[in-house]
């Protein structure tokens, strides 16, 4: 398996991109919707799975095409060709704020384990596959269930974060506790297993979950400070309900309150 060489810098620092430089003939794919901007001469076409495997015949394709569907993704993914001579430039913006981290699979002895939502983009020749869990507690209260996602190959790949990128370093034996939503990815060598918080006090009143991931070394992880779960919830307990007043108009002072601290809507 070699994947395509590209050059790549990131832009931004809270709503980030990247930007890769193709040389003629190579190529990138990505998620849809993911893609920013490209030069001309940049060819763009749809393709079943991720194409790393072009000696597979259609059914192959169909089946590796499948798996995508077990970790909520589009049967389909987009593939950038630079099909003119010279150096051609295309970008990808992450989904919502947060980071673009690199990841060059010879580093991770070419696995990546992550969120199955984490993928932005790879060098063509990179697989995305799917990652399944085979400890039955994880698969059912690990938040992202039996499944996540893997990047497989010899080439570069970029995953995203909500918020703030924490990396860790873990050594041989060290233990990582986690809230489940904000694990961004992980190298193979790392073992990742849920364990529940404890006490009826934090059970029922904590407001942290039952349950927290553990990650034990060696390897290393990435965190996200804010999970796109995280954020959607909060934005939806903000939001008008029914009757179509906010989470703020509750207070005494009511539309004068809003007025004075900010919100002139009227």
């Amino acid at each position: 398996m070699n994947a395509h060489e590209i050059d790549y810098q990131i832009f931004g620092e809270e709503m980030q991109y990247v930007e890769l430089e193709l040389d003629p003939q190579e190529a990138v794919i990505a998620e849809a919707g993911n893609f920013m901007m490209m030069d001309s001469g940049i060819k763009m076409d749809t393709i079943f799975g991720d194409g790393s495997k072009q000696d597979e015949g259609f059914l192959g394709k169909v089946l590796g095409a499948g798996k995508r569907l077990l970790t909520g993704e589009s049967l389909f993914m987009t593939i950038f060709s630079n099909e003119v001579q010279g150096k051609k430039k295309i970008s990808f913006a992450s989904p919502y704020p947060g980071k673009v981290i690199p990841i060059d699979l010879t580093r991770f002895k070419g696995k990546f384990i992550c969120q199955k939502d984490a993928f932005l983009c790879a060098a063509k020749g990179v697989s995305i596959g799917i990652e399944f869990s085979k400890k039955l507690g994880r698969g059912f209260f690990g938040g992202e269930g039996f499944i996540m996602q893997k990047v497989e190959g010899d080439g570069m790949a970029f995953v995203h974060a909500g918020g703030t990128m924490a990396r860790k370093e873990l050594q041989p034996g060290e233990k990582l506790k986690v809230d489940t939503g904000c694990i961004i990815g992980f190298d193979q060598t790392v073992d990742y297993d849920i364990e529940f918080v404890g006490g009826i006090r934090n059970t029922l009143f904590g407001g942290e979950g039952l349950f927290f991931a553990t990650l034990t070394g060696p390897g290393t992880v990435y965190i996200q400070s804010l999970p796109f779960s995280r954020l959607a919830s909060r934005i939806h307990q903000a939001a008008p309900q029914g009757g179509g007043k906010d989470k703020g108009e509750g207070s005494i002072l009511g539309g004068i309150g809003d007025v004075i601290s900010g919100d002139n809507r009227f």
